[in-house]
């Protein structure tokens, strides 16, 4: 499943090349996907300006100028594809600054793409979803945080209210793994199995130490190793493993970068070498998810 910065990538793609247009067509090619689309989604956003975006968690926001928010889950396999109108090669960028080859929306439609918006220049925007994992609705704005899938999301990590002392009270009392702990959305909102192994490394902090263990200095070791790690995956563009893909058809590339994650057996890039006692990245299971860790330097 995409994680924070996977959608952060492809919210900014989207608004590269949806704000400030008008949706001058909109259609659904089903009536569902894991609920039921929202009554009269096509006509509601037929016509409507797109005013801005939000990120909430592993949520897109696109606001209207109906007062009026779509929201976006991709889901396992979701992708949100941006194709401009036939012609040449058109001088959008993704946020990594790379131009689109993307050709018209004259091409036939890709298999599996549930609900289509085309803006007044051409612009074909396609969510596209094999599983159905997805999901799509519509909410006032003014709403936004009472949405039922929104409302009880803990705090953003890249925001100035995520710090220690806020991580520290949203773990205490928890007896469940650090790891398990992080992939809950009511304590931090948008991370993912990817990120928190990555960030777990940088901090040094073992993903089997108990939740209410990571106070003081640990804590103010693992936020800033979080926000570090977010912020490197969203200017590498996300991580793309399996179906993630950015908005403009580019992979991202933060896979390359990985400390640990998927790595085991790999050595340690902290560790100097078998003499040092480590024995490179190992791997465990925890609720049922791998854990990717250095138990040398990680406790």
């Amino acid at each position: 499943m995409p994680e924070l910065p996977e959608v952060e990538t492809v919210m900014r793609g989207l608004a590269a090349v949806l704000e400030g247009r008008r949706i001058a067509r909109a259609e659904t090619t089903r009536p569902d996907m894991r609920w039921p689309f929202p009554e009269g989604l096509a006509r509601r956003l037929t016509g409507a300006v797109v005013t801005g975006f939000r990120r909430r968690g592993k949520y897109i926001l696109v606001r209207l100028d109906t007062g009026e928010s779509l929201l976006i889950h991709l889901g396992m396999s979701g992708r949100l594809v941006a194709r401009p109108e036939e012609g040449p090669r058109v001088p959008w960028m993704g946020p990594t600054g790379r131009f689109s080859d993307a050709r018209g929306h004259n091409q036939p439609p890709e298999a599996h793409e549930h609900l289509v918006m085309e803006t007044e220049d051409g612009t074909r925007i396609g969510f596209v979803d094999p599983r159905r994992f997805g999901c799509v609705d519509l909410m006032p704005t003014a709403e936004e945080d009472r949405h039922r899938l929104l409302a009880g999301l803990g705090p953003e990590p890249l925001e100035d209210g995520f710090t220690p002392a806020v991580l520290a009270a949203a773990l205490a009392g928890k007896r469940t793994p650090i790891k398990a702990a992080l992939l809950d959305q009511s304590v931090v909102a948008g991370l993912g199995n990817i990120y928190v192994a990555e960030a777990l490394f940088r901090a040094g902090i073992s993903p089997r130490r108990l939740a209410h263990t990571v106070t003081g200095k640990r804590a103010a070791r693992l936020v800033p190793a979080i926000r570090a790690v977010l912020n490197e995956a969203i200017g590498a563009g996300g991580s793309s493993l399996r179906d993630y893909v950015r908005a403009d058809g580019e992979l991202g590339r933060f896979q390359d970068r990985f400390a640990v994650y998927d790595r085991e057996g790999q050595p340690c890039p902290l560790c100097p070498g078998p003499d040092s006692g480590c024995k490179g990245v190992q791997r465990m299971v925890q609720a049922g998810r791998s854990t990717f860790w250095c138990p040398r330097t990680q406790r």
